[in-house]
């Protein structure tokens, strides 16, 4: 394929053995996926974008995959259970014209549709060929440092009616959503009638 691969003193397929307890770790985002929440729009079977979201040693595994329906587009709405840097993407499709040859991100966009996709995306990526999850499409890591929810809209594909995705792999960090601020906001708003009495016994107060 276009990304090129050979057996001799370069040869990748030792090093992703080497590499591979490592990257599986890198590619462990699926984790921090909402997954009850995560949308896919025009899969032909009904929960089966859900499935191409898995464990990195389990990306070869054919029996999950989604499948357009009524024509080549897929969009996906990921909601992340935290705060999410996202480093990079790796897509695994068929060897055939329904690989998916465009992929447009779009950050913090919660239930985008297809209405929504004429905007500008966050990047754009033309794809190559992979069936075994040996290309990674880097993103802008400052565009995508603190997302909360990521869209995939495949646009395209090579030609063919449907498109197939096999798995997505997410590379990247997350942390833990900073939520006890608003908590404290609330606390003292509420607190702030009776200031002294909640500096005695807060608990007790707001309680009562």
């Amino acid at each position: 394929m276009a990304h090129g691969h050979s057996h001799g003193g370069g040869c990748s397929c030792g090093a992703e053995r080497t590499e591979a307890p490592e990257r599986g770790l890198e590619y462990g985002l699926f984790r921090r996926i909402d997954l009850d929440k995560l949308e896919c729009l025009n899969e032909k079977s009904e929960g089966s974008g859900k499935s191409v979201f898995r464990a990195w040693e389990d990306r070869g595994d054919r029996s999950k995959f989604v499948e357009s329906d009524d024509d080549a587009e897929l969009l996906f709405n990921i909601p992340f259970t935290g705060n999410v840097k996202l480093k990079g993407v790796i897509l695994i499709g068929e060897d055939s014209a329904a690989h998916p040859a465009e992929m447009r991100l779009f950050k913090n966009i919660p239930h985008m549709s297809f209405d929504d996709t004429g905007r500008e995306a966050d990047q754009v990526f033309s794809l190559n060929v992979d069936v075994a999850g040996e290309l990674e499409y880097p993103t802008k890591i400052t565009r995508f440092s603190n997302i909360s929810h990521l869209s995939i809209h495949i646009s395209k594909n090579f030609g063919a009616e449907n498109t197939k995705i096999c798995y997505i792999g997410l590379r990247g960090e997350w942390t833990e959503a900073q939520r006890h601020e608003v908590v404290i906001c609330n606390y003292e708003a509420a607190a702030n009638p009776a200031d002294h009495k909640v500096s005695q016994n807060p608990v007790t107060h707001f309680i009562s």
